[in-house]
Parts: structure tokens; C-alpha cells; sequence
């Protein structure tokens, strides 16, 4: 539990630094390069830095152990959390749009050709991080660091976007100064997008809605394996932060004692636990076999 936490922690530092650093370049370089569309850019980094704070603080809290008044610990903390980043997300957009539509109306002069070497350098750092942080949200099955991972892909396509605009603003001249204000705008919508995709995920998490399939059907394989156990009638999985809870119906042979069926439930727990760490807390109802139960 610990070193998944860590390594979550670890991801959540790179990202608020990584953030910070990229909003200082970014401003810096639209003021003295003239782009809109890098200071927009700017804002959403720096708004980046504070949604990574509270994901930090998310994983924190959420892997607390469990006490009197939370009994199943405080995992679904992180959602949550992910909830407050995508709330961020969508800030962003709607400053991003609405400076975009500000800057569409108000004369200025073409960007200079030097933003298009600092843009080009922060869409290819911006997707290195995304992939970093997004392996380890993979790692850590981390909904929240995985909203942060999908903050980086937002940044790289607004500054791709950015990019884009600036090129036609320089290359095709007067007339065409606006294009990397239009390209913010476009950039603002993909940031939604991006919003709803973390925004999904998150939900179900907290509603815990089946969609644990091919997990169920390894504690299953793993289930089979163990002395004393016929089968499994019923699996349940749901999230609760970086970990799970699983709950299952046992299906033992009816003429062994009730101390046997205990001992091969026990058993059945430590065995999934050391398979897989991710499960935080099982809970096994034993049954007797019965000819006529459907059993998997």
C-alpha cells in the first residue's frame, strides 16, 4: 500500500513543478512574443498547478486507514477529488474561450516567430508528462492521477493548437493576426472533452458500477485453485481510491464442518491478497454445494 502510494505522490510532485516551471515560460513568452494564445495557455498551466495540489492531497487522504467512523476506509476521497479537477478543467476552458473571444475582437500584432520554438518544445514536454504520469496512474489505479495525467494531454493540445495558429498568423501575414486566438477557442472545447473523459470514470467509482470484468474473472482462476473451494456463485468488485473491495459467495462441500468451511475461506482470502495487492479487504459468505446451484 505504501509504495503505490509513494509512487503516486512522487507522479503528483513531478506534475506540480513540471506545471509551475511550464506557466512561468509559457507567460513570459507570450507577453514579450505577442500570443494570446501562450498566455491563455499560461493560465491553464497555472491553473494545472493548483488542480495537482489537490490531487495530491486526495491521494493523501484518501489511503488513510480505516478508523471508527470509516470502517472501509477513506478511498472514495479520490473521486471526488477527481471531481473537484475536472471542475478545473472546465474554469480553464472557460477562461481560455472567453479571452479567445476578447482577443478575436481587439487589434494586435502578429506573434513572434520565436513562440513557435517555445510552443513546439512544451507539446513535446507536455506529452512526455501525460505518458508518465498516465503509466502511473495505470500502476497505482489512481483515478485522480490519471485526471492529472489527462491535464497534460489538455495542455499539449492547447498548445498544439497554439501552435497551429501562430504558424498561420506568421506565414500567411495581414489579416490572419487573430488565428492563434481562434486556436485557443478550438483548444477550449478539446479541454471539455478531455473534462468528460476524466469526469466518467470518476463517477462510476463512486457509484460503484460493474465494470470489473476481466478482474472478476482472475480472483475467479485464482479462486478455483484453492483445496476445499467448488466454486464461486457470486462476485462483487468496486474501487475505493487506489484499492478494492471484493465481495464473494464461497461454494464449499456441504458435509464438512463449520470450522473447515472457515479455514478454506480464510485460505481463499490471504490467496488473492498476495496475487493481488490492489485488494484491500475481502468478504467471503460460505455456502453448501447444491446440485442445482449455477455456480462459475
Amino acid at each position: 500500500m505504501n509504495s503505490k502510494k509513494q509512487e503516486a505522490i512522487k507522479a503528483t510532485y513531478f506534475s506540480i513543478i513540471g506545471n509551475a516551471l511550464l506557466a512561468i515560460i509559457k507567460g513570459v513568452t507570450g507577453v514579450f512574443g505577442n500570443s494570446y494564445a501562450l498566455i491563455a495557455d499560461a493560465i491553464e498551466s497555472t491553473t494545472d498547478v493548483f488542480s495537482s495540489g489537490l490531487v495530491l492531497f486526495g491521494i493523501r487522504y484518501s489511503t488513510k486507514p480505516a478508523d471508527e467512523n470509516h470502517p472501509y476506509g477513506h478511498g472514495k476521497a479520490e473521486p471526488l477529488i477527481t471531481f473537484a479537477v475536472v471542475g478545473f478543467l472546465l474554469i480553464s476552458a472557460t477562461v481560455i474561450a472567453y479571452e479567445s473571444i476578447v482577443n478575436i475582437q481587439t487589434p494586435h500584432k502578429v506573434p513572434e516567430k520565436y513562440t513557435l520554438i517555445v510552443l513546439g518544445a512544451i507539446v513535446i514536454t507536455k506529452e512526455l508528462f501525460y505518458r508518465f504520469v498516465s503509466k502511473k496512474g495505470d500502476e497505482t489505479k489512481s483515478t485522480s492521477l490519471k485526471a492529472d495525467a489527462w491535464h497534460h494531454r489538455s495542455d499539449a493540445i492547447t498548445s498544439l493548437m497554439a501552435f497551429i495558429g501562430i504558424s498561420i498568423a506568421i506565414f500567411m501575414g495581414k489579416g490572419y493576426e487573430t488565428a492563434d486566438d481562434w486556436a485557443a477557442l478550438l483548444a477550449s472545447g478539446f479541454i471539455v472533452y478531455n473534462a468528460y473523459l476524466i469526469f466518467r470514470p470518476a463517477l462510476s467509482e463512486i457509484m460503484d458500477e460493474h465494470v470489473y470484468d476481466d478482474f472478476i474473472e482472475e480472483i475467479k482462476g485464482i479462486s478455483h485453485n484453492v483445496p476445499g473451494v467448488v466454486g464461486i456463485e457470486k462476485c462483487f468488485v468496486r474501487k475505493a481510491g487506489l484499492f478494492f473491495h471484493v465481495d464473494l459467495h464461497l461454494i464449499v462441500k456441504g458435509d464438512i464442518t463449520v470450522t473447515q468451511g472457515h479455514d478454506i475461506a480464510h485460505t481463499l482470502k490471504n490467496e488473492l491478497q498476495e496475487n493481488f495487492p490492489e485488494i484491500n479487504d475481502v468478504l467471503i459468505h460460505v455456502e453448501p454445494d447444491d446440485p442445482f446451484r449455477k455456480i462459475s
